[in-house]
């Protein structure tokens, strides 16, 4: 006599979930063999990844309550593996290996510098952990991390002049350079100048370059106007020294070159101001510009340079508007720049002499795409740019950076008129 098949107490098939009833050996659904199911474990499990838990014959899911911590088992290197508590939403616990309350850092902790030995007297120290010396490279041997490049924000006030310059938020370096002075005119009056410089990135090694054409022009300057020599003519010989600065580093060996020789020669463009007692000077080649806002703000600010870009040929020939010329995406092309590549060189000067005192602000296409009329590069300049230069070429920067920073950023504020007593060269 055979016997009888052991009963199912399953209320669904283990294989396709299809309800089952009591008296049911195999799944109407599937054929699964329900004789075949093992006796169900003595113990319940913590974890159920498909949220099933085991259910009361009232239909209420049968959770035990949460096992008391165990010491650990085996190697003593492993962590334990704890039960966290029980979640209220779904009533399903998971367990886990316990975490520690902090995580190894990948590098050393900035904030400590263990038994590093302090740098030397006049060694660069981290700007992070401020312990760690920094290596040929740039890097803490302390933390490990990163140092700004001296260009990356630079910053000089020489009293009557000021100038900020910052990488911004795009660019891996700072391509922008610039110089300023002061100068004693035969006459006992002062001189001040600024010059601000952006390199070519397409170009070879335009931070070389700007930085260059900007020492080169400024000392250009501080050497020509005492002598007596008039401000528009010292502006364009200055421009002349920049261009040949720039040059030379085209004649350069090339294994003394960034990239190779093909490339691009260096290349960068160049603006500057001269302001006296009476007289305001500019010059230029390429796009960056000059600004005037008069102290008295209800007068009209007004731009005092003119573009070497393909967007200004196109408005100056008639082709475009100005709005639908810098809407262009050729508008920022260069028709003009410091360089051996340069077509020709042209440089530009112009003087005025403003009946009124106010503020002149010299500065790369990374400020002026950010306030593009005068009118706008009014609104942003503090109303007292004319005795806080320094802090007026700060908050222009930092107008540029809040409008995204996509470009280099350098802006120089002197104001006019220059002072009334000689302050020397700086």
């Amino acid at each position: 006599m055979m016997s009888q098949m052991p009963q199912t107490a399953l209320s669904r098939c283990p294989s396709c979930e299809e309800p089952l009833e009591s008296s049911d050996r195999f799944c109407g659904a599937c054929g699964y063999d329900l004789s075949a199911v093992p006796a169900p474990p003595g113990d319940h499990p913590t974890i159920a990844m498909n949220g099933a838990v085991p259910l009361r014959p009232d239909g209420v899911p049968d959770m035990p309550p949460a096992a008391p911590r165990q010491p650990p088992v085996g190697d003593a290197s492993q962590p334990p593996f704890t039960g966290s508590p029980v979640s209220p939403a779904s009533g399903v616990r998971f367990d886990r290996p316990s975490e520690p309350d902090d995580y190894p850092l990948q590098a050393p902790d900035p904030r400590v510098a263990g038994d590093a030995p302090a740098p030397a007297e006049g060694t660069p120290v981290c700007v992070a952990c401020r312990a760690g010396r920094v290596d040929n490279d740039g890097y803490c041997e302390n933390c490990g991390h990163a140092q700004p490049r001296e260009r990356d924000h630079m910053e000089h006030d020489i009293g009557p002049v000021a100038a900020v310059s910052d990488r911004g938020l795009r660019h891996h370096r700072n391509e922008d350079a610039f110089g300023l002075g002061c100068a004693t005119l035969p006459d006992g009056s002062t001189a001040v100048l600024a010059i601000v410089c952006d390199g070519v990135s397409s170009a070879t090694r335009p931070d070389d370059a700007s930085l260059a054409a900007s020492r080169a022009a400024s000392e250009a300057l501080l050497a020509a106007l005492p002598l007596g020599t008039h401000p528009q003519q010292a502006m364009h010989d200055a421009i002349v020294a920049a261009s040949h600065a720039v040059n030379a580093l085209a004649e350069e060996p090339a294994t003394a070159r960034e990239h190779a020789p093909h490339q691009n020669a260096p290349a960068c463009t160049l603006v500057g101001a001269v302001v006296t007692s009476g007289l305001l000077v500019v010059g230029w080649v390429g796009d960056s510009r000059v600004y005037w806002v008069p102290v008295d703000r209800t007068a009209p600010p007004a731009r005092l340079t003119e573009d070497d870009s393909w967007a200004a040929q196109m408005v100056a020939a008639g082709l475009m508007n100005e709005a639908e010329a810098y809407a262009d995406e050729r508008a920022h092309a260069i028709t003009g720049w410091l360089g051996a590549d340069a077509y020709e060189l042209e440089p530009h000067t112009a003087s005025f002499k403003p009946d009124r005192p106010g503020v002149v602000v010299v500065c790369t296409d990374g400020l002026w795409n950010y306030a593009e009329a005068a009118e706008e590069m009014a609104q942003v300049l503090p109303p007292d740019a004319s005795v806080r230069p320094l802090h007026s070429a700060r908050v222009l920067v930092g107008h540029a950076l809040d409008g995204g920073g996509h470009d280099n950023v350098t802006v120089a504020v002197l104001p006019f008129p220059a002072p009334p007593q000689g302050a020397g060269s700086a």
